[in-house]
């Protein structure tokens, strides 16, 4: 039984490796040829080059399930082609048998997954992310118009809101914009400045301008006469510094997309969300299919399966491989769409997380187990009695 494992699990491997190349190839060359437009002479060639090269780790996690599904569809037709499966079901392997030894290949695979999603990618989208601010002088991800916007409590029972407009290439935070409010949702002060950092758990403002109102403004503000004092004090700091729970990690999580954090930014950013009551079904959505990717693998790996067993001395290879291709892109357009269905919905993130999955698995299964009914017995079995006296009987006449 190793021997065999192993032996199918070379075949995989060589295959899954020549397609993730020519599909990590194929999509590479059409960013560039998209992007070709935006050279410049602040923008040459060679940037756009380094930026292509940051984004492999994120294009290879992104099409290792779709190159692992048509690897694998290559591999068993070819085998199944040269009746190598056939030999494997004779020698007493049967379809669940088979399947197993398919789960047990895909091990290696979501171990090379989980260091492109835990540590690969993030590293080179933060990267991409500093050099793209850098070179086009724009940072893609979580980013309004007006900046980056973030809500946390205050000692007194209120809330502030920071308005980051700037994520500088030193790291430094650039035209800083801090809202106070009080329990009742009161506006109490405006305090702005160009430039800043975050610094063992506190936001350091430079040549801050703070404006603050006092506790009768709004009531003065509602009289018909002008107020007899001036409504709003002006007060000028050269260092001015509060107690946050935003860190530079925190910050560089709201630059990202949700699915291309680790896990473990992903479950800090998400509590910290929690912690400040913002939504987070867009995070925990995210989250839960990060967890739910070794899992999507082994669907694919499971849809490879029957998808190479199908008409196995008919059909030829290119077939499959084109039948793989269609189940495969079909499966990650369901995907999304539940994904967007379950955030407009309002679903469970599990669910909207996990429900493609596990239907598609389902169905490989039992599609699994019903050629195994089928074809399994009629396959093994001997030659009944009267079948060999009929063979007699045609030799003796």
């Amino acid at each position: 039984m190793s021997t065999a494992r192993n032996y199918l699990a070379r075949e995989i491997y060589r295959s899954t490796l020549v397609v993730l190349f020519a599909l990590i190839g194929l999509f590479s060359f059409f960013t560039l040829v998209d992007q070709l437009n935006s050279i410049s002479e602040s923008f040459p060639l060679t940037a756009l080059l380094y930026l292509e090269l940051l984004a492999l780790p994120t294009r290879t996690y992104e099409l290792l399930p779709i190159g692992l599904l048509v690897g694998a569809v290559l591999a068993l037709a070819s085998l199944a082609q040269r009746n190598e499966l056939v030999i494997l079901r004779v020698s007493g392997v049967s379809s669940g048998q088979l399947l197993r030894m398919l789960w047990a290949i895909s091990i290696p695979i979501i171990a090379l997954a989980m260091l492109l999603s835990e540590v690969l990618t993030p590293a080179a989208e933060i990267r991409y992310s500093e050099a793209n601010l850098m070179l086009r002088g724009k940072v893609e991800g979580g980013r309004m118009v007006s900046g980056y916007w973030f809500k946390e409590p205050r000692e007194n029972g209120g809330f502030r809101i920071i308005n980051i407009g700037q994520l500088l290439s030193n790291g430094d935070l650039g035209s800083l914009f801090i809202y106070d409010f009080e329990p009742e949702q009161v506006l109490t002060s405006v305090t702005r400045s160009d430039s800043g950092k975050l610094q063992s758990g506190k936001l350091i403002m430079e040549h801050a301008v703070r404006n603050k109102l006092p506790a009768n403004a709004f009531e003065a503000l509602s009289q018909a006469t002008a107020p007899s004092e001036p409504l709003m004090q002006l007060e000028n700091l050269d260092n001015y510094q509060i107690n946050t729970s935003l860190t530079t990690q925190r910050l560089v999580a709201k630059i990202l997309v949700p699915e291309r954090m680790s896990i473990h930014a992903l479950w800090d950013y998400t509590n910290y969300m929690r912690s400040n009551n913002l939504n987070t079904d867009r995070q925990m959505v995210a989250l839960w299919r990060k967890l739910a990717y070794p899992f999507t693998l082994v669907v694919m790996m499971s849809i490879a399966a029957p998808i190479a067993f199908i008409q196995t001395r008919r059909g030829g290879v290119a077939a499959k491989i084109f039948i793989g291709i269609l189940v495969g892109t079909l499966f990650f357009m369901v995907n999304q769409l539940t994904l967007n269905i379950g955030m407009l919905y309002d679903w469970n993130p599990i669910v909207t997380a996990l429900l493609p999955s596990v239907v598609t698995f389902a169905c490989a299964v039992l599609i699994i187990l019903n050629m195994e009914r089928r074809v399994g017995p009629k396959t093994l079995s001997p030659p009944r009695k009267d079948q060999g006296k009929a063979i007699k009987g045609g030799q003796t006449s």
